[in-house]
């Protein structure tokens, strides 16, 4: 390597990783801060250099003091309970937490990451959703650490992750039911791409394959972990020849859809039909009855991540790159014994 190539080991530099691709230091620092404007073929090449050489920045920059949060969406309680986890923890290491939502999307497009490239934080909590392979590696060679809390899929074997033990919460939940005599158990789960919905839905077939009850295809409806996914799925589980005389709904959200349409239906929880939800959110104790649910610790999830991502930042190991926190049945009023 020359002499202004920088030495040997040592990573480039903005204008030496334009000299090797042959570009203007200026397409360089586009690429290196995440803008959209670069040819694919020239951020490829750029991307590449970056990937084997290492970039070195000048030293008056530093990662900033602070973590960024990313949500696919920020909605409901559950957004509110992850926040408490990440800024305790960023709290005790005197780091600001910067909030971004996804709308929606489980995948960021480019225009976070250029975001995320430009504020040049210490780290990333990614909630329920996650970087692409690429932008995965234009973090990782920027020095960016990221954790995915509750990831959607199974993440890449180099992402730390925390998520819950959502197949023995799903079994516990299901096995209540069955302990309580109902035999007719249908489960309202999430969407079909998301991990947690998977492992829940589960959890419940091999609670009732170990109680020798065979799985009824017409109990089982795949909704979106909203309210309406219960409200939609209960009112059309009540109209069978032989409804459910339970339901175990795949967040506390759908559960309050459940309430509703039994209302509709003129039915009484827990003396006509009982309800097990997932989560222990509010306001799931002060519903009428209060709601038998499985409670995931979520700040504490949330905790656990935002400490994998400071201590990769600080150049520490960590002990394990798959973290899972149990979850809990919380008993209340909403489930009876059958009644049959």
């Amino acid at each position: 390597m020359s002499s202004d190539d920088g030495r040997k080991g040592e990573p480039l530099t903005l204008a030496q990783i334009a000299k090797r691709a042959g570009v203007s230091v200026a397409t360089v620092s586009k690429v290196v801060n995440g803008r959209a404007d670069v040819a694919p073929a020239t951020r490829s090449l750029i991307e590449d250099i970056i990937r084997r050489y290492g970039y070195r920045r000048q030293k008056a920059a530093g990662p900033a003091a602070l973590l960024e949060l990313v949500f696919h969406e920020v909605r409901g309680p559950y957004p509110t309970e992850i926040f408490r986890g990440v800024q305790r923890v960023a709290g005790e290491h005197q780091l600001a937490v910067v909030v971004s939502e996804l709308r929606g999307r489980h995948t960021p497009e480019q225009d976070w990451v250029a975001g995320v490239l430009a504020r040049r934080p210490t780290g990333v909590v990614s909630v329920f959703s996650g970087p692409s392979d690429e932008q995965a590696e234009q973090l990782r060679s920027r020095g960016i650490p990221f954790a995915l809390v509750d990831p959607t899929g199974y993440p890449d074997s180099d992402a730390p992750s925390v998520s819950a033990s959502n197949w023995s919460g799903g079994l516990s939940a299901t096995r209540h039911l069955l302990e309580l005599g109902h035999r007719r158990i249908a489960v309202i789960i999430g969407p079909e791409h998301a991990l947690a919905g998977r492992a829940r839905l589960d959890g419940y077939r091999a609670a009732l394959d170990m109680a020798g009850i065979p799985i009824d295809p017409d109990l089982v409806r795949v909704g979106d972990f909203q309210i309406v996914d219960g409200l939609k799925h209960t009112r059309d589980l009540l109209r069978l020849p032989e409804p459910p005389t339970a339901v175990f709904a795949g967040n506390d959200g759908q559960a309050l859809g459940v309430y509703r349409a039994a209302v509709e239906a003129g039915l009484r929880v827990p003396e006509d039909l009982s309800v097990v939800g997932f989560d222990d959110l509010f306001p799931s104790q002060w519903l009428t009855p209060p709601l038998t649910t499985v409670r995931q610790p979520l700040a504490d999830m949330a905790a656990t991540a935002a400490g994998m991502v400071i201590a990769l930042a600080q150049g520490r190991p960590l002990r394990r790159r798959r973290e899972e926190l149990a979850t809990e049945l919380v008993v209340r009023e909403s489930t009876a014994c059958f009644r049959g």
